[in-house]
C-alpha cells in the first residue's frame, strides 16, 4: 500500500512540476519582440498600409507606389467599422490594392501597433 502510494506521488510531482514551473515565469516581452516574424512586427518591416486608409496613420516617408496609389484614390477618412461608407472604401481600397500589384493581408490577431483589420502589402516589384 505505501509503495502505490509512494510511486502515484512521484508519478504526479513528475507530471504537475512542469506545469506549475512554466506557469510561474513570468514572460519577456523583449523575447517576443526580438523573435517577431511576419509582416505585423515591429518597424512595419514589410511597409503595410491600412485598408481603407484612415486619417490618424502618418504617411511614411519612404511609402510604397502601392499605398500611394490607394490612398490617392480612397482618401483617409475617419470612418469605423461597421459604418456603412467604412465598407465602401474598403473594397474601393481592396481593389486598388490588388490592382497596384499588393496583397490584401488580414490582421487577424490584433498586433500592437496595427489598429486596422484589413493591410495592403505592397508587390516586391514596382508596376
Amino acid at each position: 500500500m505505501w509503495l502505490r502510494w509512494m510511486t502515484g506521488s512521484i508519478f504526479l510531482m513528475l507530471v504537475a512540476l512542469p506545469m506549475i514551473s512554466s506557469a510561474s515565469q513570468p514572460a519577456d516581452t523583449n523575447v517576443a519582440i526580438a523573435k517577431c516574424k511576419g509582416c505585423f512586427c515591429p518597424g512595419n518591416p514589410c511597409q503595410l498600409c491600412r485598408l481603407p486608409p484612415h486619417t490618424d496613420d502618418p504617411i511614411p516617408e519612404n511609402e510604397s507606389e502601392t499605398c500611394r496609389a490607394v490612398r490617392e484614390a480612397v482618401p483617409p477618412t475617419s470612418f469605423q467599422p461597421g459604418e456603412n461608407e467604412y465598407f465602401t472604401n474598403l473594397d474601393k481600397s481592396t481593389m486598388l490594392c490588388i490592382r497596384s500589384g499588393g496583397d490584401v493581408v488580414p490582421n487577424t490577431r490584433r498586433a500592437p501597433g496595427y489598429p486596422g483589420r484589413v493591410y495592403c502589402k505592397p508587390g516586391l516589384l514596382p508596376r
